[in-house]
């Protein structure tokens, strides 16, 4: 077999692939063998009848067919390997020229990875906020549990802003009362802004058995973005009652003796949140300010199968499972569908970059991947899908995913290495240590196939899962 490579721009090339009719042998007598067990030749047992008689009998260009079918995924991934190539996708074959008993000639077209220089990056600077915890911060958190262990009293009165009451709804659009838009019994703390805009001013002031009726923009459901005529019958009213901030309530909300230790455990716990919300910050701009140093073509097929595949999965999955279709779900963010469009290739540029970037970081630093740091990972993975451990690692090697997972740790390694290699100062002008923040942020698997470069990696940042095509949905176990 004789193979060329022809490159068509930075990410497509042309194999031209020739090959001696001999070399066809093994796929010429797999053909006869399979047509042998398809057929029924009078005179002849079923897997008995010999090559003459099926040439004679079927057409020696059926059996020509049947063997190369056979052979160019054998002959194109043998070409491949000579050409040292790192192929996207599926190739475009044409078969140019088929002589029996002398030559095989074909053409395979194909999007490859781009050759990446990583520059010097360890000049790369960014600021992030410093991590500061104010009185207020922790004022507010110890407010929200105060809130949680709020008791409630039915009271004989007009209803007022903080009281709970339970309601009866009932939403007309267009004067039809929808399917879905009839709700009883529902528990709502009056100027929450927890349910829909306009309740707050119709319950206020009714006692229980008192009703409203007010005009609200629906936010969910099957009439989601739209106005309707809500209403609303009020069935109790009961007054909420905080616990005093002393340190009994310290007892029974927490595992603290005084109001003082749960204020500094607040503290300390809020400080945990920022320094995450910092470390990702940081990864984010350095990776921002990495992409921006690289050189990285992006193949227009491959980025057309990315933006439809984020597509979809947004359409029918996303929306979906939130009962929007993709007009609604416009009017609700305000876009036009040109706009959306303009946004999504925007990101699934930005994912292809940051796969391609990261991957030969992960090349050219010799980075591995340890059992161990694959079993956490698929921890967490498992932890954000909603599925068990168990079923998660079952269902990722079902659906051959493994080597996607292996490729997420590893990219999440490769961030990791540049961000400890770049200056990292907050807002103070402090120099930031993120050591201690490598585990804290990582990215999920992206939308696309295994070809597309939508994966993301563990230890990375939330930028890169965004970049990446971030989504949390469980693996496909194979059809077969």
């Amino acid at each position: 077999m004789k193979s060329a490579v022809e490159t068509l721009n930075p990410t497509r090339v042309r194999l031209t692939v020739e090959v001696p009719f001999e070399e066809l042998k093994d796929s010429l007598d797999a053909a006869y063998k399979k047509i042998n067990q398809q057929v029924t030749v009078p005179g002849f047992r079923k897997g008995k009848i010999p090559a003459r008689v099926i040439d004679q009998r079927f057409g020696r260009g059926a059996v020509l067919e049947e063997a190369v079918n056979d052979a160019l995924p054998k002959l194109y991934q043998s070409a491949v390997e000579e050409g040292e190539l790192n192929p996207l996708g599926q190739p475009e074959v044409d078969i140019t020229d088929l002589k029996d008993n002398e030559l095989l000639a074909f053409t395979a077209e194909v999007d490859i990875r781009p050759e990446i220089e990583i520059p010097d990056y360890s000049g790369i600077e960014v600021e992030v906020d410093a991590v500061e915890v104010t009185d207020e911060e922790v004022d507010k958190a110890v407010e929200q549990l105060r809130e949680r262990f709020a008791s409630t009293t039915v009271v004989e009165r007009a209803a007022a802003e903080g009281d709970v009451v339970k309601v009866d709804l009932e939403a007309k659009v267009d004067g039809e009362v929808l399917e879905d838009g009839v709700a009883q019994g529902v528990d709502y703390t009056i100027g929450s802004g927890e349910l829909l805009e306009g309740i707050d001013d119709a319950v206020t002031g009714l006692e229980a058995g008192g009703t409203a009726t007010f005009t609200s923009e629906l936010k969910g459901g099957s009439a989601a973005g739209r106005e309707a005529e809500v209403s609303v019958k009020v069935e109790s009213v009961s007054a909420r009652e905080l616990p005093e901030l002393d340190d009994d309530f310290a007892q029974m909300a927490s595992e603290f003796d005084t109001i003082g230790e749960l204020r500094e455990d607040s503290r300390k716990r809020l400080g945990q949140q920022k320094k995450y919300e910092q470390a990702t910050e940081a990864q984010e701009k350095v990776l921002d300010a990495l992409l921006a140093l690289c050189d990285v073509p992006v193949p227009d097929k491959l980025l057309e199968e990315e933006v439809s595949t984020r597509k979809h999965n947004l359409i029918n999955h996303q929306l979906g499972q939130m009962g929007l279709d993709l007009a609604t779900y416009l009017q609700m963010q305000d876009k036009t569908e040109e706009d959306f469009d303009a946004e999504l290739k925007e990101q699934a540029e930005k994912g292809i970059r940051t796969q391609f970037v990261l991957d030969e970081l992960v090349s050219t630093e010799k980075l591995n991947v340890s059992q161990e740091e694959l079993t956490e990972h698929l921890m967490r993975r498992a932890q954000s899908s909603g599925m068990s451990p168990d079923q998660f690692a079952q269902a990722v090697v079902e659906g051959g995913q493994v080597p996607m997972l292996v490729g997420e740790v590893a990219r999440g390694k490769a961030l990791a290495h540049v961000v400890e290699a770049v200056t990292v100062k907050d807002t103070n002008g402090e120099t930031v240590d993120l050591d201690d923040e490598d585990e804290t942020a990582e990215t999920v698997d992206a939308e696309g196939s295994a070809d597309a470069p939508a994966e993301a990696s563990e230890g990375a940042s939330d930028e890169a899962a965004e970049a990446s095509g971030e989504s949390s949905e469980k693996p496909e176990k194979s059809e077969g």
